[in-house]
């Protein structure tokens, strides 16, 4: 999947005039690329289509018109398009209640490292972590990671050929796993070179 570059981007009076349409194709995009780990992990798939609507956002928002500002936004959100071996995802902990969720946070430390995806029955493919800045300290991790998967040629020749999917976490407080539902599984292949 290309990077998205100024020429991919709307000005802000085209952004605006196809905002509620570009929102709703987002918002389907979306619905299938939500995986729910447990019950308190989300896994948010994410792709270009997404990341072009985060920077409209940004710019639209942030009423930045100037070249340079444009740059920056491309800047923070091309790194999360998967690049044609790879899929990446933000990770969200997620607990209502704040002091449940410091406990929690507490107890999850390095859980980032143990989420995984796995092709069939290939080897689980952990996670690379929080390439942009560290997130979590010795006493408590981020409620929100940022996560790359690197697939093999085989897995993803596997996974193209219809093998299930699979997204788990193995940390010693948190394991859950689950199977990809046929529209986020199809959503996840469109990532993938030929």
């Amino acid at each position: 999947m290309s990077k998205l570059t100024h020429d991919d981007l709307l000005s802000l009076e085209e952004y605006d005039a196809q905002r509620n349409d570009f929102r709703r194709r987002v918002r389907e995009e979306k619905k299938k690329r939500v995986v729910h780990v447990g019950p308190h992990v989300t896994m948010h798939f994410e792709n270009r289509l997404i990341m072009q609507y985060q920077i409209q956002e940004m710019l639209r928002i942030e009423r930045i018109f100037e070249r340079e500002g444009i740059q920056d936004e491309l800047d923070a959100y091309n790194p999360l398009i998967p690049e044609g071996r790879n899929w990446k995802a933000t990770m969200m902990i997620e607990f209502p209640d704040p002091e449940e969720r410091k406990r929690w946070l507490a107890r999850l430390v390095g859980i980032e490292d143990k989420t995984w995806v796995q092709v069939d029955d290939h080897e689980k493919v952990y996670a690379i972590a929080n390439e942009d800045l560290e997130r979590t300290t010795p006493d408590k991790t981020s409620s929100v990671h940022f996560l790359r998967f690197e697939l093999t040629d085989e897995m993803i020749a596997s996974a193209k050929a219809g093998a299930p999917i699979r997204v788990g976490i193995d940390h010693p407080e948190y394991r859950y796993s689950v199977e990809l539902a046929p529209e986020t599984r199809e959503s996840l292949l469109e990532d993938l070179a030929a």
